[in-house]
């Protein structure tokens, strides 16, 4: 029996040896080593930043440092296969960060977004970071429109939640979500993460906090539920670790 799963962070990546480069971290590692593959297949989706040049660059090195075969999927200027067989094909997703509205218009424009459904249902590990997180969502909060954050509901909705990124390093974020809960913009739960953190789902369940590194557990980074209640909104801390 097939379970699907999806790695949705706030980070993945790690400083490389040098100045501009990049390693995997521990999170995106251990994600790797859940394909089963001695030499996973991953396929780089880097939608979000318009298929930035510099930015498939640094990824491409990281996961071939790490044993990786590595393709890609662009929609820029055109899309550069067909993204059910692409897609379907591989052994994990990396979805890169950017603007998270642009990513999902574009990916519903050329039938990405069904071929990420067919991948995931396939047994395909999806996972991304900020915009890369949000996607797999009902959706979030977003800078995609501004530097004042707004929300985004139009996500693949793999994961009947909402979510947020980024939730210690912008000060925007945490209010917004907690609102958008509160005020049925978002389902009734919705999951967060501090940079370098992330969620890892197996069905649409949520079965483990991890991280890029190890971290202090009572101080250091974590993941949050936040709820919507009788009583209100309520947040709850989730420290790294099995749930």
């Amino acid at each position: 029996m097939i379970t699907p799963r999806i790695l949705a962070t706030s980070g993945g990546f790690v400083p490389g040896p040098v100045q501009q480069s990049a390693r995997l971290g521990a999170m995106l590692l251990d994600a790797l080593a859940a394909t089963g593959a001695t030499r996973p297949r991953v396929c780089l989706v880097l939608t979000a930043s318009g298929d930035a040049a510099d930015y498939y660059a640094v990824s491409y090195e990281a996961f071939n440092a790490a044993g990786c075969d590595v393709t890609e999927f662009k929609v820029f200027p055109q899309p550069s296969a067909d993204p059910m067989e692409r897609l379907t094909s591989c052994d994990l997703i990396w979805v890169g960060g950017g603007s998270v509205a642009n990513l999902l218009t574009l990916w519903q424009l050329h039938g990405v977004d069904l071929a990420m459904r067919a991948a995931w249902e396939s047994g395909v590990i999806l996972g991304g970071v900020s915009a890369g997180s949000l996607c797999w969502h009902v959706g979030g909060t977003t800078d995609s429109f501004g530097p004042e954050l707004r929300p985004v509901t139009t996500g693949l909705a793999l994961l009947p939640y909402g979510n947020g990124v980024h939730y210690d390093s912008e000060a925007q974020r945490r209010p917004l979500l907690h609102e958008l809960v509160g005020n049925e913009t978002l389902p009734p739960r919705a999951y967060a993460t501090d940079d370098h953190v992330g969620l890892w789902y197996e069905g649409t369940e949520l079965r483990a906090v991890v991280a890029d590194r190890p971290y202090e557990p009572l101080t250091g980074p974590a993941a949050y539920l936040v709820e919507r209640t009788a009583s209100g909104v309520v947040e709850s801390r989730l420290e790294i670790g099995p749930q």
